[in-house]
């Protein structure tokens, strides 16, 4: 039997303990590597761990403290930094921006957007020393097309790809990789409380991706070569 591709590889997912971040740290352990499944929900990092047969982490990405705290000691347990990461933590509402208030802007620029740089420049300094690592933002088809009602959201997503397009500029040449993955709508618990199927100016449940979608994309950037870059993957049903 052939080895399993990410065999001997370690690898963290934030915001696993559901929807696009579980099927992606179930899909990266399925393919060999050792998972780290981050979330602020215990019991949830810890039924996926179990199922996937991965390590849980329990952390919240907008608290800064435990974020040091929690990576620092993931990088102690294990010798250094993961070899993958992946930047999966995400939070969504619909709001018009007449309408959007400042605390809800605030969340999901704290989650989608600095709960992401927060992780990558906790690792980053150490993946840099090491002169490997890549590292996978789940960004979004609303971080480079405008619909109405998602103001917080598109400015977090929009806000992410300016952030992961200066990363790569800076780590060219250094022999750490990123790559930002641009899924179109995907069903996820996050669609519940909006209810898509009552709402023609959403897609329906039936029309969207689903997280093994985008967990199959996350799997096939992290077996390429170390040779090979993909900057950017974005992906949509047909």
């Amino acid at each position: 039997m052939s080895e399993s591709p990410l065999t001997g590889r370690t690898a963290l997912v934030t915001g696993a303990g559901r929807g696009i971040g579980r099927a992606i740290a179930e899909a990266l352990s399925a393919a060999g590597a050792q998972v780290w499944c981050a979330a602020r929900s215990a019991s949830e990092v810890q039924a996926v761990a179990r199922e996937s047969g991965g390590e849980p982490l329990v952390m919240d990405v907008t608290d800064d403290a435990a974020v040091w705290a929690a990576l620092d000691g993931l990088q102690e347990a294990i010798g250094g930094p993961p070899d993958i990461v992946v930047n999966a933590a995400g939070t969504f509402a619909i709001e018009r921006c007449a309408a959007e208030t400042v605390l809800g802007f605030d969340a999901q620029i704290a989650v989608n957007l600095r709960g992401s740089f927060l992780v990558t420049r906790a690792l980053l300094p150490a993946m840099l020393g090491r002169r490997e690592g890549l590292i996978v933002h789940i960004g979004s088809v609303a971080g480079r097309k405008a619909f109405p009602g998602n103001a917080a959201y598109s400015a977090s997503k929009f806000g992410l790809r300016g952030f992961h397009e200066v990363l790569l500029e800076e780590i060219r040449g250094t022999g750490v990789r990123a790559t930002l993955v641009e899924p179109a709508a995907t069903d996820t618990s996050l669609w519940d409380e909006l209810n898509p199927d009552g709402d023609t100016g959403l897609p329906g449940r039936s029309e969207m991706m689903r997280p093994d979608d985008v967990a199959d994309a996350v799997v096939f950037v992290a077996t390429r070569p170390e040779s090979i870059r993909i900057p950017l993957m974005q992906i949509e049903r047909s």
